[in-house]
Order: C-alpha cells, then structure tokens, then sequence
C-alpha cells in the first residue's frame, strides 16, 4: 500500500509499465490511538447489500479497524429490505435509512441532527457525495472518499437527462463543497482522473485497497492451475459496468484455438440473467459455468485452479479482485484503463489491452506465453510479491493516520473511556 499526499500542481512519479515497483514504505504498526474519537463512516451501501462491491469492502475494513484503534465508529448507510435499521457488528454502530436514491437527503438530514456529535466523517462519494461539509459543524473534519471518476457511467444506469445531472454534480459541485476538505482515493490514476476531469484542488492522499495479505512464499489455497486445458476465471458484480459478456465473447472466439478451454464466472448480479441467455444462445453451455456467489474457500479454489483472470471493466478504482486473484498466483487480462492499469503491472503481474487492441487478442497472447512452464512460474511468483504489499491493516493504518493528523495530537490521544460531550448519535 503506498502513500502519497498531493497538492494541486504537483505530479508523483510513477513506475513503468514493464518495470518493477519499489517496495512501498513499512507502515507504523497499527497507525495511532484514536480513543474516544468519535468516527461517521458514510457510504451508500453496506457490505451484506446485494449489489455491495470493493468500496463497500474498503469503508467496512476501514472502520473495522478505526474500531481497533479505539475510536467510536458509526456507518451510515442505505437500507435494503429486511435489513436493521440500528445494529451493531464488529463493534462498529450501522445506521440504515432510505433506498439507493433516498439515502442522500435521509442521511443530510440525520446529520444535520447529529452535526455536533463527530470529530470526524468519512464521506464516501460514489459519483454522488453526501455534502456532509454543508450540514456538520465546522469542528467536524470532513475527508472525502473517492474510488474512481464515474463520468460516462451515469450513461448505464440513468435516462440522458439524470446522467448529465450526475455529471454535473460529480464535475461541478463536488469540488467547489469539498474544496478544503482532505480526500482520499485509491490509485494514482485516479489521483489523475479526479483533477483532470473533475478539476479537484482539494489535497490527495492515496491509500490503496488492502488485500488477502499472504506472503510471497506462501502456498494458495485451492489446487494449482492445470498445465493441460486452461481456465478463465472472471470475477465480481454482476453489473453492467463490468462487462462480463465481453469476456463470455472471448470464450466463443478462442473456442476453436484452445479446444479445452473453459470459463468460471463468479458473482453476482442484475446480469446473471442475461448472462446465461447469452451462453445458452452461443452454445458456451459446456464451456461456461455461472457459479454465482461463493463462499470465499470454495472461490479461492476456482481461482487457483485458473490459469487467468479475465475482466473486462470500464471503470475501476484499482481493481480488488486483481490482487485476490494475484495473491493466488492468478495473472489478470485487464483494459488499460483508470484503476487497473495501477493494479496490473503490465507484462509482470498480468497484461493490459491497449487502444486497437481487442480482448480476445491479449488473453490468447497471454495463454500463448503462460503455456512456458517457466514464464508461468515466474508470473506466479510476480503476482504473489505484488499482492504481499497490500493489506487491510496497512489500508487502515493509513487512514488512522491521516485522522489523527487532521484532528491534532490532543484529541487523537484522548484517553481510553473518556468520552466526548454528545455521546454516541442514536
């Protein structure tokens, strides 16, 4: 997990496509004592959400260890049916309210309730912010949270004129209210992305997702990769942004080069429907198993039992199933777009698909070169010390740090059991 703080202006370098990263600098175990800090977490889903992805995994790890660090947590949410409105996991308070859409004045307004309840609020925008700098006290720090510049995607979801209001507001809005608050993101070409397209000019920290953080010498779980007839594996939501029947596309176009080629998709989503109309249209049936949502042993064998893994996604903060699949041994094929070009080291730990180049290419190319025993070998061992270096511990670290540099020593060190006027929000 590297750690790099940026003001408008200013660029970091970045390492070449073929050339090896240095190793981040250690983290401080555990990062500071945040006791008695009292820590909003606002994200638009939560983790056990049926659409839940890899920012829902990066504000819960998040808080989990805010948590362990002695700081009182509370996740703001939205609620899906059946769900509590008020429980407690993990030692981290959930407050639900509202659907998907509703979620945002709800929450304005449980805020601006509970504006002087916090020290801290962690205010994730995914592509639509909370605005918590309008409705918390200015005692509160506000640090933004931004995975990735969502642009062109309000186009897949939304009607001509909401997708342009959501861009309006991601490209507009959000910068001039976040303009002095900290924000975090998760990649330097996000970093990019954000002042280019959004014309960001508040400061940026980037502080990667973690990972299954295994050694580099460290055996994966599942059986290794045959060395007969290869397997793809894609894995992740089932949405449209993921493009997973891009990757079914590629099934059928290698059918004939790789006779025993076989496909595992597992996730799930509002596209599994679709996707299996699509294998059983192209006759993949016997080449193509939608396995839907594992428990994570049973995936972790699919994905080492794999020889790639294959996505085809447009937008990416950084890319969490990448580093899964490389803690496993398991290169990616990926666009070279924002986010996965940070977490596939092109031609090390996987291969990128550049302009004029299609997807089928790239992963044929890629099963070309894995067929060596002892280029496959040395990918495998690549893709294992890549994903070493990223853990959740090393993520939360980081952002326990950045809270306490922003609240100031006194209020970070506050003693354990002293708890602030106000008291926990209900």
């Amino acid at each position: 997990m590297v750690v790099q703080r940026t003001r408008a202006g200013t660029h970091a370098p970045t390492a070449g496509a073929h050339r090896q990263p240095r190793r981040p600098p250690p983290s401080p175990t555990c990062g500071p004592r945040l006791d008695g800090v009292r820590v909003a977490v606002i994200n638009w889903r939560d983790p056990w959400q049926s659409a839940a992805g890899g920012a829902e995994e990066y504000a819960w790890r998040v808080s989990r260890h805010l948590v362990g660090r002695g700081a009182a947590v509370t996740f703001v949410t939205s609620r899906e049916p059946g769900q509590a409105r008020a429980e407690t996991r993990e030692g981290v308070r959930l407050r639900r309210m509202g659907t998907a859409f509703t979620v945002y004045p709800l929450v304005m307004l449980w805020l601006l309730r509970s504006r002087w309840r916090f020290d801290v609020a962690l205010d994730c925008m995914n592509g639509v912010p909370f605005f918590a700098p309008l409705v918390l006290c200015r005692r509160t720090r506000v640090i933004s949270v931004v995975h990735h510049v969502h642009d062109l995607q309000f186009d897949a979801y939304f009607s001509r004129p909401l997708a342009w209001l959501g861009r309006f507001i991601e490209s507009r809005v959000a910068g001039r209210v976040y303009r002095d608050c900290p924000t975090v993101t998760v990649s330097e070409s996000s970093r990019r992305a954000m002042r280019a397209k959004l014309r960001w000019r508040a400061p940026i920290t980037v502080i990667h997702n973690g990972g299954p953080g295994r050694s580099p010498g460290q055996a994966p779980t599942g059986a290794p990769a045959a060395a007969g007839a290869p397997a793809l594996v894609s894995l992740g939501r089932l949405v449209v942004q993921k493009r997973v029947s891009r990757v079914v596309d590629v099934a059928a176009r290698l059918r004939y080069d790789w006779p025993g080629l076989r496909l595992h998709i597992v996730g799930r989503g509002p596209e599994a429907a679709a996707l299996a109309a699509q294998i059983d249209r192209d006759g993949l049936a016997d080449r193509v198993r939608l396995h839907g949502f594992l428990p994570e042993a049973d995936r972790n064998a699919v994905l080492a039992g794999a020889r790639l893994h294959v996505t085809a996604s447009r937008f990416e903060g950084w890319g969490l199933t990448v580093i899964e699949a490389a803690a496993l041994g398991v290169p990616t094929v990926a666009y070279d777009v924002d986010g996965l070009r940070d977490s596939v080291r092109d031609g090390w730990t996987g291969w990128l698909v550049r302009d004029g180049q299609s997807l089928a290419e790239v992963v044929h190319r890629a099963l070309v070169e894995l067929s060596d025993p002892a280029r496959a070998a040395e990918i495998r061992r690549a893709c294992r010390a890549w994903a070493s270096r990223f853990t959740w511990e090393r993520t939360g670290t980081a952002m326990a740090a950045l809270i306490a540099a922003e609240i100031g020593p006194d209020r970070a060190r506050r003693p354990a059991g002293r708890r602030p006027r106000g008291g926990a929000p209900r």
